[in-house]
């Protein structure tokens, strides 16, 4: 013990040591907070990498219900680029995501040319065109519900089957509401299901694509 002028016993600062007055359970507090935080970085890092791809596959899901999926997509790789981690092997820059707006841009264009060489150039009318995009829809979420039995696989194929059916159910139905005859929209109903099918299958591959680069990105 070191005594002061005034002869009184208190400790001189120089001699104190931090360890020597800090008490007991704030040391242990300390530590367990180093601990966590040390767990926290890399744990956490991993975990936003796994719920980017996974929310980049159910986004590419939406695809198969004729909802813009793959520019969900790209939404939520230019916000785990932004807000993502920075410092780690699971960070990401912009190149992949300029690269997965280039294939949703692609995936835009296949659908919109598939359409247009389907029920709008067999001489769908806009009535015929809309309600082949609400049967499009409601069939791809039938399908998705028929597939079931078969996980994933099955359920993507029922989706595109059953969106085509749905289309051509539409075109036809819009076709008989202004005036023409089943038989005479049988031929729109027949474009209006392939222009749906070639369409969506070129927008799910590109879909597709853009999961591939989440992973890559994230991984190396």
């Amino acid at each position: 013990m070191i005594f002061n002028t005034f002869g009184v016993g208190w400790p001189d600062p120089g001699a104190i040591y931090l360890g020597v007055l800090t008490p007991p359970p704030l040391v242990s507090t300390l530590a367990t907070s180093t601990t966590w935080i040390g767990w926290l970085e890399p744990t956490g890092t991993v975990l936003a990498a796994i719920a980017l791809v996974l929310l980049c596959v159910v986004a590419w899901a939406g695809n198969l219900i004729a909802l813009p999926g793959n520019w969900v997509a790209v939404a939520l790789l230019l916000g785990y680029a932004f807000l993502g981690p920075q410092d780690s092997n699971a960070s990401i820059g912009y190149i992949p995501v300029i690269a997965a707006f280039s294939f949703a841009l692609i995936g835009e264009v296949f659908e919109f040319v598939a359409g247009a060489l389907g029920a709008q150039k067999a001489g769908a009318s806009r009535k015929a065109t809309l309600l082949a995009m609400v049967g499009s829809m409601c069939g791809a979420i039938l399908g998705a519900v028929v597939g079931l039995p078969v996980p994933i696989v099955g359920q993507v194929l029922a989706a595109i089957l059953f969106g085509g059916l749905g289309a051509t159910l539409g075109a036809m139905l819009g076709e008989w509401s202004n005036g023409r005859s089943w038989r005479e929209s049988l031929p729109i109903g027949h474009a209006a299901f392939w222009g749906r099918t070639i369409g969506t299958l070129g927008k799910v591959t590109a879909g597709a694509m853009i999961i591939v680069i989440a992973i890559l990105s994230v991984l190396f």
